[in-house]
């Protein structure tokens, strides 16, 4: 009897290698101009690309893009596609909101930074706190620097040292939680570069949903804070068990940490984000990437007490540099888009619309997964959707990283690019906008329905 051929999450190895063949091929045949445009960019860029994360999508090359609206993205070769993608989030409400781009319009014609405050700098801290709730609030570029200034605060009035993260986490790119959980020990995340610290001398890493885990390493005495998502994101995408965020409460009050709830992802939960949503209480929250419209702009709040005690803090350290701040940050650019961004995009109308698309597209995939047979499942938070190559529901970052599939998440992202839907590179995201129309989910569906009826065939 011969024996079944390898399988990959269900699909059989000889079936994946034809698909991907034939995949790679249409892709080389239709996208000329995005080949030719990318070898003249090796002159000049390191990789040929200006970012080094934009070689990283799983097709041959990267597509080079021409001018997105709405939920179209049109790229050199003159395709038009569905963005499910939307800047990883930074476009989460669409490509160019018009209250965005006229706000743009208007400052560019007042100036784009001059290290002073305007009247729209104290409009967006009220619309800050009608949104997200009462925080005193600072303005970064990046969600990365918003996490490390917000760490620096809790190292400096906790006078601790290190900082517990969730295995598998994602915070952008702070030294301080590119760690792992490795056989009960935390260690650095391989693949770093250029990096000579003890990460874990900063660190702790424990199983996300892991309760006893935290308090445990809260016991030590020497966490600052406690970071993390309020879902696990960035990965295959693992949602807290119930009483988790309670857990976390309770225990960082208990032992004297501070809970930093990093929300640059999680905003697709609903108005005011998960925590908002799920009654959550942090003492410090991080917003970013589409917060101001997809302006380079975030957010990082401290309760009132917190404030006041950072406050009391920074009125007995030595004059000199903080090391927290940057010189283009808060300008008035950032603030005349926040403005336009709380008031006008990021509304209860926007929510409802985009939670009515995801639901439509979760059930969508999940139909189609069903029908073949894969053994797959679905998970959405809000806005947010993604189709995860292994049974679930996941419960933390190893489970996560074992039911992660690079090469057949691969050919289902090349697949869906051939027949017109562009989803996230680095996991199997997907995001509905306020401008996503139901045609465009529906196109997705069928798109993904072929990819898999092919795999599975």
């Amino acid at each position: 009897m011969r024996a079944d051929p390898p399988r990959t999450a269900g699909v059989a190895e000889d079936r994946l290698a034809a698909f991907l063949a034939d995949e790679t091929a249409r892709f080389e045949r239709e996208n000329p101009r995005s080949k030719e445009a990318l070898q003249r960019g090796a002159r000049s860029y390191l990789g040929g690309v200006p970012m080094h994360w934009m070689k990283d999508w799983p097709s041959p090359f990267p597509l080079v893009a021409v001018e997105a609206q709405g939920a179209r993205l049109t790229d050199l070769d003159g395709h038009r596609l569905d963005d499910f993608c939307l800047g990883d989030t930074g476009s989460m409400f669409g490509h160019s909101p018009a209250p965005v781009a006229r706000a743009i319009r208007r400052q560019a014609r007042q100036g784009l930074t001059y290290m002073l405050p305007t009247e729209a700098t104290f409009e967006a801290g009220r619309l800050l706190n009608r949104t997200f709730g009462d925080f005193r609030w600072q303005v970064a570029l990046t969600a990365t620097d918003a996490n490390r200034f917000a760490l620096r605060v809790a190292r400096a009035v906790t006078g601790r040292r290190k900082v517990l993260v969730f295995n598998g986490c994602y915070h952008g790119t702070v030294d301080d939680t590119m760690v792992m959980l490795e056989n009960g020990r935390t260690r650095a995340r391989p693949g770093l570069v250029g990096m000579v610290a003890d990460l874990a001398s900063k660190a702790v890493a424990v199983e996300f949903n892991d309760i006893a885990g935290v308090e445990a390493a809260l016991a030590t005495g020497e966490i600052a804070a406690i970071l993390t998502e309020p879902v696990m994101t960035n990965s295959c995408m693992v949602l807290p068990e119930a009483g988790f965020h309670d857990a976390l409460r309770t225990l960082s009050r208990r032992y004297g940490a501070v809970l930093i709830l990093d929300e640059t992802h999680t905003l697709s939960s609903g108005l005011g984000g998960y925590g908002r949503v799920h009654s959550l209480s942090p003492d410090i929250l991080v917003v970013g990437k589409c917060v101001a419209g997809g302006i380079p702009t975030a957010v990082w709040g401290l309760t009132p007490d917190l404030g006041a005690r950072f406050e009391a803090y920074n009125a007995t350290r030595p004059a000199g540099h903080s090391g927290m701040g940057t010189t283009l940050a808060a300008n008035p650019m950032q603030f005349a888009c926040l403005c336009a961004t709380l008031s006008e995009v990021m509304t209860p109308e926007a929510y409802a619309h985009m939670d009515r698309g995801a639901k439509r597209l979760a059930n969508g995939l999940a139909t189609v997964i069903a029908r073949v047979g894969a053994p797959w499942h679905v998970v959405r938070v809000g806005a947010r959707v993604e189709f995860i190559c292994a049974p679930g529901p996941l419960r933390n970052g190893s489970e996560a990283a074992r039911a992660h599939h690079p090469r057949l998440e691969g050919a289902v992202h090349l697949g869906l690019l051939n027949r017109g839907s562009l989803i996230a590179p680095f996991h199997n995201m997907m995001l509905v906008s306020p401008m996503t129309r139901p045609r465009q989910i529906d196109r997705l569906i069928a798109a993904f329905d072929a990819t898999l009826t092919e795999l599975f065939a």
